[in-house]
């Protein structure tokens, strides 16, 4: 069964870049949820003035992929303990947030956190929001694979 996932750990195109590489996923889109503002631009977004995060849709197989699988790994690829940056990356759009769909989705969410926590595998705790997902607008084009457009290789 195909399903989708919604995550926001800094910057996009390197979160969606390394998700391409993950077995199960089908597709992915880099676009923004969470904020205010009806059909964001990045400029937007950038000042960050919109409350978007800058987030992956992340389509996936379920019988190759779980959601909890995916969630270790959006886990392991952005620093979850910081709240409003990641790298070089600073503002509210690049926090770490998982948009939920449903109850089921924001249980599993809840217990892969718990589990992190409990296992020591981070220093601090973990600061990522939990949101129901309310919209999200896909970035534009010029965003879109942007690794992939670029010739640079995550895999």
């Amino acid at each position: 069964m195909r399903k989708e996932a919604y995550l926001a750990g800094g910057c996009f195109w390197g979160l969606e870049a390394k998700f391409q590489c993950v077995h199960g996923v089908l597709e992915t889109q880099v676009g923004y949820s969470g904020g205010t503002t009806k059909e964001p631009t990045y400029r937007e977004v950038c000042q960050d003035t919109t409350g978007h995060a800058e987030t992956v849709k992340v389509v996936y197989e379920t019988d190759e992929v779980s959601l909890q699988q995916l969630l270790e790994l959006f886990f392991s690829f952005h620093d979850p303990t910081n709240c409003c940056s990641q790298g070089l990356d600073f503002g509210s759009q690049y926090r770490s947030i998982v948009f939920y769909a449903s109850l089921e989705e924001k249980e599993t969410i809840e217990q892969v956190i718990t589990f992190l926590e409990t296992s020591g595998a981070f220093e601090r705790p973990i600061v990522t929001q939990l949101e129901m997902l309310d919209s999200f607008y896909p970035a534009e084009e010029y965003h879109q694979n942007y690794y992939r457009k670029h010739g640079v290789s995550v895999c």
